[in-house]
């Protein structure tokens, strides 16, 4: 007799969760077509070796199975990690984590940080100086630290204007600011490929954005071109902002 009990439709219940989520990612990553093929492939290898049991097709079936499962993960390791990272960053997770993370948010940026950081961005904007600023939250940045020139200063508003000065060997990286102090300068970003940023942002929003969808950092850029103060934070861009918006928001944060 057929027993379908509340963890049967539970268990049900979950796998379909994970399968919209799944489509959810493949869709939003642009490859929905290799995830409906995935899923061709798993109803026709689950139809031949247990409603047909034909054991021939579906043995090299099941070695095709074991073997795809490894070059799955290589072929999708970006939408992995992406999984991964939004499964770590839910609001609900971060609250838990801030338990044991109590004495590393203590040493947040505080007001005294951020109003340098503010005015050297107005004074560089007012210039038509480019500018790409990294603030670390929880996510750690030490690979893109590892990338520049390691500095490890107080933040100061002369010190930031001089480094985003054009004829500055540092200038054309991201600044990383960590713990309240300047860590490195002329560090490499990651280039986010997203259709949906405006065709005028240039490299550096790209690399403001990059960051932004693979940690919880905040990202500061100064065009250069036209003098604006744009933010990228958790994979949205806030564009054309104010000194007083820019302090709020990094007040916020």
């Amino acid at each position: 007799m057929f027993d379908f009990g509340i963890k049967d439709a539970l268990d049900i219940l979950l796998v379909a969760l994970m399968l919209y989520y799944v489509y959810r990612l493949m869709k939003e990553s642009r490859s929905l077509n290799v995830f409906i093929g995935i899923i061709v492939f798993v109803m026709i290898w689950l139809f031949v070796s247990q409603i047909l049991e034909m054991r021939l097709l579906g043995g090299i079936l099941d070695k095709l199975v074991s073997v795809g499962v490894l070059a799955l993960i290589v072929l999708f390791q970006e939408e992995i990690r992406k999984f991964l990272y939004t499964l770590g960053a839910h609001q609900r997770v971060r609250n838990v984590m801030r338990i044991f993370s109590s004495g590393r948010e203590s040493r947040k940026t505080d007001r005294e940080s951020i109003m340098p950081v503010v005015m050297a961005c107005m004074n560089m904007a007012r210039s038509r100086v480019g500018a790409l600023i990294v603030i670390e939250k929880l996510t750690p940045l030490t690979d893109i630290i590892e990338t520049g020139d390691k500095i490890d200063a107080n933040i100061n508003q002369r010190l930031i204007e001089n480094i985003f000065f054009k004829n500055s060997p540092l200038h054309d990286g991201a600044m990383i600011i960590s713990h309240g102090r300047i860590c490195a300068a002329g560090c490499i970003l990651p280039v986010s490929h997203d259709i949906e940023i405006p065709k005028e942002l240039g490299l550096r929003h790209r690399a403001a954005m990059g960051i932004s969808q693979e940690s919880d950092a905040i990202a500061i850029v100064v065009s250069e071109e036209t003098g604006r103060i744009s933010v990228a934070e958790k994979g949205t861009f806030h564009l054309r902002l104010s000194a007083e918006q820019l302090e709020m928001i990094l007040t916020k944060e």
